[in-house]
């Protein structure tokens, strides 16, 4: 099964990312990694959970705590029964790294640390942390971020917790696999609002420009020009919620031309810059 790496943005207007799915979700992301941590929870019904070398079964629900670029397969795969899950997903440096090392945070620490071998959770703990996900779909931007640090720190200190050893030591071709286009991913993070040119990449994963290329499809089902382009966007959506004008972000997310700009948030997001400002600005008053 062919190892993908998942680009995930954060939620418009919040420094993480939380999905409730009420269905099974063809995202094409079967066996995958990305940088971000995640937590998934399960409300009810069994599947198969395959995270890194630990392969069972979950029969009543599962609550799994998974570090970042720890491969996982999709917890909807194979799924044709109804379906329910809540996801989040935050990135280690999503508050910046002094903050997480404040004294009161280290038994979140401690989490973070543990979550490179997967972490499974017990009936307690994922009814109490559910219970808590599922009010987080509906909170606003600032109650949903506290209510965060009430999960991790719940997670942190949650006695019926099961380690899965998952840890990605034996994946081979896997693990280098995960770090070459960790390093591709971080250089279009640092550099997405400058031209970025497939030579600079393909010198990066020592690579020929073509080799590159092909690389990149594979790994992403992107081209590199589809997944920039996408990832210009995301960022200007988030640029879209302060005062900056429709010009400002254009040119601030990476694109050197207006036109072009709009053009291209169009076709992804199916919405103006203006109408999608218009939008997100409602939904948060």
């Amino acid at each position: 099964m062919k190892l993908q790496f998942e680009n995930i943005q954060a939620s418009t207007g919040s420094s993480f990312t939380l999905l409730h799915h009420t269905s099974v979700k063809e995202s094409g992301m079967v066996w995958h990694h990305h940088p971000e941590y995640e937590l998934v929870f399960i409300p009810s019904g069994g599947g198969r959970r395959h995270i890194g070398k630990h392969i069972s079964r979950f029969e009543e629900g599962e609550l799994v705590f998974i570090g970042p670029n720890l491969p996982h397969l999709s917890f909807s795969y194979g799924r044709q029964d109804p379906y329910e899950q809540i996801v989040l997903q935050l990135r280690a440096d999503m508050m910046g790294e002094a903050f997480w090392q404040l004294p009161e945070l280290m038994p979140v620490q401690q989490l973070f640390a543990r979550s490179h071998q997967g972490l499974s959770f017990g009936a307690e703990t994922r009814a109490a942390v559910g219970a808590a996900l599922r009010e987080m779909t509906t909170q606003p931007s600032f109650q949903r971020l506290l209510t965060l640090l009430q999960v991790l720190q719940q997670l942190a200190q949650a006695p019926d917790v099961t380690v899965l050893h998952a840890g990605s030591s034996g994946l081979g071709r896997y693990g280098k696999e995960k770090e070459r286009f960790n390093q591709i991913y971080q250089y279009v993070q640092l550099h997405y609002n400058h031209d970025i040119e497939v030579r600079e990449l393909a010198d990066l994963a020592n690579l020929s420009v073509p080799a590159f290329c092909s690389y990149f499809k594979k790994m992403t089902g992107q081209t590199l020009t589809d997944f920039v382009q996408e990832y210009r966007v995301n960022q200007a959506c988030l640029l879209l919620l302060t005062d900056a004008t429709i010009t400002e972000v254009s040119y601030a997310s990476g694109f050197n031309n207006l036109s072009h700009f709009n053009k291209t948030f169009r076709k992804i997001t199916g919405h103006s810059p203006s109408a999608y400002r218009k939008q997100k600005m409602a939904e948060l008053v």
